[in-house]
């Protein structure tokens, strides 16, 4: 049983546990306290000094965030006249070196600085400090950083550590402080596996991934261009959070409108090419595991988990599957088959993606094994706030458009590629495959489910006897988590055949290129978790629930592939990946 205080907030009575921070124990009574620097679960260092505090009988005032309640009888004051004026002067100190040029930043009117300005009254600085020189670092392939913009919270750091990257810290002290990479190196210049973690939890525009939309309207203004789209799982489950919408809507029907009043001339469902990654994919494992080489087989959907294997555990890349992503199979698929099938020159075909994903900007910059030579599988990858921008800019009032469907060949038959983006994702879809195959019978209903490689824990293991074989897989969301798995399977603690791993915590629809959420919901609200349920809901409805059933896909197999892991699959299909240095 917990041990409970009786405490007093603002002069009214509560009970709450021992040990629960300031901070927690007013949120749990509907009390809100302005934060800046901390972060549920990755980052408590109580730095930037928003959330002070009374605190009856302190010397002064103190952090709520880190500070335990841990005396019967405390006495706590959230909106005293001395609280309110030392945050209004901690805004103005933030304020007095920092790049105000709020009306053309990528945050405005979603910046947590801005906000809590609005709230305090503060809209110019008493004082004037040193303003950081406003140069930005714009050498990695995903993103750009603008220190000018920066207010030292660490969120960042505390996030590229969270993901076992850390690449970024504190620079210099004092006044010169800053956050950057080791020597001042570019971001491009260092081991960062591209997956925007930073991007999300920044509270202000000193981060964000590089805006391509231009790119994609000069293309859709290009007569010469066959501009075709497609769209990620998640993307369905983040995009109406842009409009105002409940976290975790789906809002397919009225996405696809958008995309085709932007001007598409082709509107496609990644699901169609997650579907056949699963075909491939579960070809490739079923044959390692039937002669037992190069296991355990490791999922490379994920070009953040792709490129961080590269880096840190460059010994493993065997064990990765040679699929490409469902990103790269589909670029691959609409500048061959899909070419054919249309009579346009595949270098007249202008492919789009929008993906839940920063890394899938560094993924659609990789060559390795184009489908067609010298031409990329994907032409520009966006994320979901970029698309939100376009939209915005073109006028379209996204909540009022009506439903309307995918295009064919591609995205109107759907599969098992839907639940891609929750973590366990990928393993399920290509298990219900796999088991179809080995015992060629088709699991049904509730039996579809598999659910134990649900949910959002970091690290989930489940082994399932299929046809007499046992087969153990582990699936991991998070870098440092897939960290934990890779090295127990080195050390022989732990012995896996198939294992998923995601870069972001949670799967794809806590990506890098996702809405942002503010830190005040962040530390309340289980973003991954409202988001994959949805995804779920979405599989739960469909007609089709498998990858090997999806109409689709067995039309392309019959027309063009000829069996899941041909020859000609290989080469259109799959691809190969490169030990890189970490320094």
């Amino acid at each position: 049983m917990e041990n409970m205080l009786n405490i007093k907030i603002n002069g009214k009575d509560y009970s709450v546990p021992a040990g629960t921070t300031i901070l927690d124990a007013c949120r749990m009574n509907g009390i809100y306290i302005p934060t800046l620097c901390y972060l549920k679960d990755i980052n408590a260092i109580g730095a930037c000094r928003i959330c002070v505090v009374e605190v009856k009988g302190a010397r002064s005032l103190v952090a709520a965030c880190v500070y335990p309640i841990d005396r019967e009888g405390t006495e706590i004051f959230t909106n005293s006249p001395a609280v309110i004026k030392s945050r209004k002067t901690t805004l103005e100190l933030i304020l007095s070196n920092h790049e105000r040029k709020c009306l053309s930043c990528v945050r405005s009117t979603n910046c947590e600085l801005q906000k809590l300005c609005n709230e305090y009254g503060v809209d110019e600085s008493m004082f004037e400090g040193a303003k950081t020189p406003s140069e930005i670092d714009d050498s990695a392939i995903h993103m750009y950083r603008d220190n000018s913009k920066c207010i030292l919270c660490r969120r960042c750091v505390a996030a590229c550590q969270n993901q076992d990257v850390a690449v970024i810290g504190a620079n210099e002290r004092g006044f010169a402080t800053n956050i950057g990479s080791a020597f001042q190196a570019g971001l491009g210049d260092v081991a960062c596996i591209n997956c925007g973690q930073c991007i999300s939890v920044c509270p202000v525009g000193a981060l964000s991934e590089k805006d391509e939309t231009d790119k994609v309207f000069a293309a859709l203004n290009d007569p010469t261009k066959h501009v075709i789209v497609q769209t990620a799982p998640s993307v369905r489950v983040g995009l109406g959070e842009e409009f105002g919408m409940p976290m975790g809507t789906i809002v397919t029907g009225k996405m696809v409108t958008a995309l085709k009043m932007l001007g598409f001339d082709g509107v496609f469902d990644t699901n169609f090419s997650a579907d056949l990654t699963i075909m491939e994919e579960a070809t490739e494992f079923l044959d390692r595991y039937t002669k037992k080489e190069n296991l355990p087989l490791i999922t490379s959907c994920s070009p953040g988990w792709v490129k961080y294997c590269e880096h840190y555990f460059p010994d493993m890349i065997p064990n990765l599957s040679s699929c490409k992503s469902p990103q790269g199979m589909f670029g691959a698929v609409a500048k061959t088959y899909y070419a054919e099938k249309m009579g346009i020159d595949p270098k007249d075909i202008f492919v789009v993606s929008v993906m839940p994903c920063t890394a899938k900007k560094f993924e659609a910059s990789r060559h390795e094994q184009a489908a067609v030579k010298g031409l990329p599988d994907i032409d520009v990858a966006i994320t979901v706030r970029e698309l939100a921008r376009m939209i915005k800019k073109s006028g379209l009032l996204f909540t009022e458009l009506p439903d309307s469907e995918f295009d064919s060949p591609f995205g109107l038959a759907s599969g098992a590629g839907t639940i891609f983006g929750a973590t366990g994702g990928v393993m399920e879809a290509a298990l219900r495959t796999a088991h179809a195959v080995l015992t060629g019978e088709e699991l049904e209903g509730k039996a579809m489910e598999l659910t134990a490689v649900r949910g959002v824990e970091g690290v989930k293991e489940a082994t399932f006897n299929i046809a007499g074989n046992e087969i153990r897989v582990a699936v991991a969301s998070g870098l440092a988590n897939a960290r934990k798995v890779l090295e127990m399977v080195k050390n022989g603690e732990k012995q896996f055949d198939f294992i998923e791993i995601m870069a972001c915590p949670g799967g794809c629809v806590n990506g890098g290129g996702q809405p942002i959420v503010p830190s005040a919901v962040r530390n309340v609200v289980d973003i991954r978790k409202v988001r994959a349920a949805a995804l779920y809901q979405d599989d739960e409805n469909l007609p089709v629930r498998k990858s090997h059933q999806n109409p689709d896909i067995t039309r392309i197999y019959d027309e063009y592939f000829g069996k899941p892991g041909s020859h000609k699959a290989h080469d259109i299909l799959h691809t190969t990946y490169t030990a890189r240095v970490k320094y």
